[in-house]
């Protein structure tokens, strides 16, 4: 069996470990889970009253919105469902045991809109549910196309203080992976000071986006991912690895 990440420690910032972990465990990394953010509910109240127009498609950008909206799928079994990711698709089909109907290739909120486009050639009442922090990208894009939005923002997330230990582990890693922009600024808004030199000497982004939002928070970013998901980011944290 190949352990392409095999002596290397990597940091993963997100609240859970999740695919991303799993990922790397396979390809043999050690993993250090210094969760920088946390998850708590938004406005719950609009989603329902959202769910009460019984949109046409409900588009989710990440597991922690799909937890939060896709059980209204159960009682509005009609609305299709998108996803930015393959990890938010994979969220929701153990959540309800559905498919996604739509998952664009590049998984980027600007090419979720264009597959959308191409796909819905007539206006459709669109139900986004995103992050506090989402970028208008995906509800600016689907409105400019003659479609009916609304985005309610599901959750918001925090970013967690870090402990004495937490800094200990990180001062012995070799890379860490940035898989969203509120990773990077989280870095940044936990470490304070310390951020710029606590970067172990990879830091590989998901995306350009994410690349530029952690290079706006102050950080380097080493390696950007030429797909923009988790595999692919795995994918270019190993070939920086292996490129010594």
């Amino acid at each position: 069996m190949t352990l392409p990440l095999l002596g290397c420690t990597v940091v993963v910032t997100r609240e859970r470990r999740g695919e991303l972990g799993r990922l790397l465990d396979e390809a043999g990394a050690r993993v250090v889970h210094v969760p920088l953010i946390e998850v708590v509910d938004g406005d719950l109240d609009g989603l329902g009253t959202a769910w009460s127009t019984s949109p046409d498609w409900l588009i989710v950008t990440s597991p922690a919105g799909a937890e939060r909206a896709v059980p209204g799928v159960l009682a509005h079994p009609t609305t299709k469902l998108a996803a930015v990711g393959t990890a938010t698709a994979g969220r929701i089909e153990e959540l309800i045991g559905r498919s996604v109907d739509l998952v664009p290739e590049r998984q980027l909120a600007g090419a979720l809109v264009d597959r959308f486009v191409e796909r819905n050639r007539e206006p459709s009442r669109v139900l986004v549910a995103q992050a506090d922090r989402a970028a208008p990208t995906l509800a600016d894009g689907l409105r400019a196309a003659g479609h009916d939005v609304t985005v309610v923002t599901v959750y918001r997330t925090l970013t967690r203080a870090l402990e004495p230990a937490d800094l200990w582990r990180l001062a012995g890693a070799d890379a860490v992976i940035f898989a969203s922009g509120s990773a990077a600024r989280a870095w940044t808004a936990s470490l304070g000071d310390r951020a710029l030199d606590a970067l172990p000497s990879l830091a590989v982004a998901i995306g350009p986006t994410t690349a530029a939002e952690a290079v706006d928070a102050g950080l380097r970013v080493t390696h950007t991912a030429g797909d923009h998901s988790l595999v692919g980011v795995v994918d270019e944290l190993i070939r920086a690895w292996s490129a010594g």
